[in-house]
């Protein structure tokens, strides 16, 4: 079985096949033809620590990434990579586009590599769409299998020019960013880089397509976690930690399935080795997805873990989330809006005129997302929910005890070599490290 990877930055689930008003075309044509998982979360909603806990199936603080690869942060073991576990069972493994979990991708171990060096991300991640199309035609006489990863730029910041391709004027700004022009204008160029993103997607597709392989290959449509929006990526709400997640299996009929169990990124890579036919890693903390995919159960979890702990800056965070309830627990010791951690733009600026970083952090939340689903209302304090508060944060605390989480023994250092910027700071772009 071959595996294609696609993978994008920053896109959360706004995308059609999640009810936008978005045009992805060829993400709608994925998403009937395989599953789509319409509770998918991440592991953690900031760059790095996301991809690598759904790369090997570990949390951050498991794997050792709790901060970003390109300021000094690492894989404990890049041994427990998934490219390296699939080359040991014989398969090639190519790179093609942008990856985050080391700061070059010959640390992992990629078999071949196309990555540009292109500075424009519409023309950086087209070049690498068709480098990723060239690979299936020539591939598709080899007998060996192949794991295909396919990173775009697209979504991240900085979004490429709208040109009025999307007219703002019919816009309306990710709940919960006021309505202003420049929140429109704003959310207009994500749309627009939106669907450069699905246009790159459909090249990889189509090739599939016309290629021998469509029928011996399982596709994976992710991203690493919410939209670059204030409250949105690197945060813990479900703004933050819901992703997109589509997967088509040839080998299982689940055309245009909406799965609604939850499940999380670590859960990926032992639905691989189950689709593949390999034996799990020891060091696997997710569950096979499987099952969902065949119709054989509805649900393969009670509840998902979610972290961060660096960003750009030092902003500890834990949650658990069940169907119903999400308990958020933070352990910084400032209580303040960490302005460094959120991408710049229009949105931002927009909420910092109004006194954004002026509001203050509560150290627990606890949402009931049936009856407040959009996160606003914390009932932590309230007495009707002590019982679900009690048995939510022993939860939480006892996985964190399970996975060896070194937050639980006070402030997370920062590795050697590794550079952070200073809290206080209002961008990246004001090079302010500690």
């Amino acid at each position: 079985m071959n595996i294609i990877y696609i993978h994008t930055h920053d896109t959360g689930r706004y995308i059609q096949p999640y009810g936008h008003n978005i045009n992805t075309p060829n993400l709608m044509k994925l998403a009937k033809e395989g599953a789509i998982f319409r509770h998918a979360y991440c592991a953690a909603p900031t760059c790095s620590p996301s991809r690598s806990a759904l790369l090997t199936g570990m949390a951050p603080h498991s794997c050792g990434m709790l901060g970003l690869a390109h300021l000094g942060f690492k894989l404990n073991e890049y041994n427990q990579h998934l490219v390296r576990f699939l080359k040991e069972n014989g398969y090639e493994t190519v790179l093609c586009g942008v990856q985050h979990e080391a700061k070059a991708p010959d640390i992992i171990g990629y078999d071949i590599v196309n990555d540009y060096k292109i500075s424009d991300s519409t023309q950086h991640d087209t070049v690498c769409a068709n480098a990723a199309a060239k690979y299936i035609y020539d591939n598709r006489d080899n007998k060996k299998p192949f794991f295909l990863s396919f990173g775009m730029y697209n979504t991240h910041r900085i979004f490429p020019d709208n040109n009025n391709k999307i007219d703002s004027n019919y816009v309306l700004p990710p709940f919960p960013i006021y309505d202003t022009r420049e929140t429109r204008e704003d959310m207009a160029s994500f749309i627009n880089s939106a669907g450069i993103m699905d246009r790159c997607t459909g090249i990889v597709l189509d090739a599939l397509k016309k290629s021998k392989h469509e029928e011996d290959t399982t596709v994976i449509f992710t991203t690493d976690h919410g939209i670059a929006f204030p409250y949105m990526k690197c945060n813990l709400y479900d703004t933050g930690i819901g992703v997109a997640l589509i997967i088509k299996c040839p080998q299982n009929n689940m055309k245009g399935k909406a799965l609604d169990s939850l499940v999380s990124h670590v859960d990926i890579f032992p639905t691989l080795c189950d689709l593949a036919n390999l034996n799990k890693p020891v060091w696997l903390q997710g569950k096979s997805m499987l099952p969902l995919i065949k119709g054989e159960k509805d649900e393969i979890r009670k509840e998902i873990f979610a972290e961060v702990t660096y960003h750009a800056s030092y902003e500890p965070m834990r949650c658990i989330r069940t169907d119903r309830y999400k308990l958020i627990r933070s352990y910084d010791v400032n209580n303040r809006v960490i302005s460094v951690n959120i991408d710049d733009s229009p949105s931002k600026e927009f909420l910092i005129k109004s006194g954004y970083l002026e509001t203050s952090k509560s150290k627990e939340m606890l949402f009931d997302l049936y009856l407040d689903p959009l996160e606003r209302i914390n009932v932590a304090y309230e007495k009707k929910y002590n019982d679900v508060y009690r048995k939510l944060s022993a939860s939480l605390s006892n996985w964190m005890i399970e996975t060896n989480d070194p937050i639980i023994h006070g402030k997370v250092e920062k590795p050697e070599g590794a550079r952070v910027f200073k809290q206080n700071s209002l961008s990246i772009y004001d090079n302010e490290y500690e």
